[in-house]
């Protein structure tokens, strides 16, 4: 565990070319990401979107924020370990991170002991009190998922197989897919699993051929969610293939090549903001975001993932205005006002969705945070 100054690759200190570290803060904001490891490929593009968002909106009532930014390695002990240092020894504001469920609900343990507000940007569901001081956000997999069933039952889908991660996220999209399905009149084959660090889905997809499903839905993300595509391809697989929001990404895009094209996926819908109609109310701030992310890296976004942090900043800032009109910062009282603030958010427009959050609720977003996307030629379309 380390403080990541400089940061190791030359591109990545390019990307994080802005400190991380401001002095004499008034707010004190703890971030948890994953530089290395498997979920790298999801984890820096955090970064890179938590740093847009500063760009975009650099202080609070013109109170500055310390953010302090620690590598979790993939590794949910290391997450939670990361959580413990950041509340106990530098005593932050709330917590931010971090790539991948497991050590989303691994900070989300240590949140909760030190009542400390933690806004997750991994697909992180905890029900009732265990989950009281932590907001989710990506969308929820239930909203995601009966998108997608209702896209598949639209296009002549009878029949879905299933493959996904084997832990809570793979378990997540399983149990919306099988409520989606049973809604949309549609049957579910098979229930297919991998870990997140195998090298091989060989067994799972010839199980999945031999069942002739209509279509296929995988429950993984970033790179390793590659693997079931290529394993279909390669086995002559050529009915419809879904994929969910976890796989937005460019090293998801390069790794599983042209054994994705046609690929059917739910979004958010900074993804394919210029596409949108100019009513849509996340376009504008979809559009400001591509802005400040060009700015800022000299390099047009190409993911889903940096949008998600810089989203979490805009309930970060947003909460934090509204709490500092009631308690001071680096203490316990501020951060009951900053959680109930948190909760308490009422429409606020982000990249991937207008969020709305309740204390009983762990995730803000509605309709309005979903579109459907197609993978034509290694990029997204999308499809009103």
């Amino acid at each position: 565990m380390k403080r990541l100054t400089p940061i190791r690759s030359a591109a990545l200190a390019a990307a994080m070319s802005l400190p991380l570290l401001a002095h004499a803060a008034d707010l004190k904001l703890g971030f948890i990401t994953s530089l290395s490891g498997s979920a790298s490929s999801l984890g820096i593009p955090y970064a890179k979107g938590l740093q847009a968002g500063m760009a975009f909106r650099p202080n609070v009532d013109g109170k500055k924020v310390t953010v302090v930014q620690l590598d979790d390695a993939s590794d949910p002990t290391t997450a939670a370990r990361n959580a413990r240092k950041l509340i106990v020894e530098d005593n932050v504001d709330a917590l931010i991170g971090t790539a991948g469920t497991p050590s989303g609900l691994a900070i989300n343990g240590v949140a909760l002991e030190y009542k400390v507000p933690f806004i997750s940007i991994s697909q992180s569901k905890v029900d009732g009190p265990d989950g009281a001081w932590m907001v989710t956000v990506p969308q929820s997999a239930p909203l995601m998922i009966d998108t997608v069933a209702a896209h598949m039952k639209q296009n002549g889908v009878k029949t879905v197989a299933y493959i996904g991660f084997s832990d809570a996220w793979g378990d997540l999209v399983y149990d919306a897919l099988q409520a989606a399905a049973k809604k949309h009149g549609l049957t579910v084959l098979t229930n297919e699993r991998y870990a997140r660090t195998d090298s091989s889905v060989t067994g799972q997809v010839l199980k999945i051929v031999a069942a002739k499903p209509d279509a296929v839905l995988a429950g993984n993300s970033g790179t390793p969610g590659a693997l079931p595509y290529l394993g279909l391809s390669a086995r002559g697989y050529r009915g419809k293939i879904y994929g969910t929001h976890g796989i937005i990404n460019p090293d998801f895009i390069r790794v599983g090549g042209a054994s994705l094209e046609n690929l059917l996926a739910p979004t958010g819908p900074v993804v394919v903001a210029d596409q949108l109609p100019a009513s849509h109310p996340s376009r504008k701030v979809a559009l400001d975001f591509r802005a400040v992310y060009q700015k800022t890296f000299q390099a047009v976004p190409t993911d889903a993932f940096a949008p998600y942090a810089f989203d979490a900043w805009l309930i970060f800032t947003d909460a934090a205005q509204r709490a500092l009109a009631k308690k001071q910062p680096g203490t316990a009282e501020f951060r009951v006002a900053l959680h109930d603030a948190v909760t308490s958010t009422k429409e606020l427009v982000g990249t991937q969705g207008v969020y709305n959050f309740r204390r009983d609720s762990r995730f803000g977003s509605d309709e309005r945070a979903v579109v459907m996307v197609k993978l034509e030629k290694g990029q997204w379309k999308y499809l009103p």
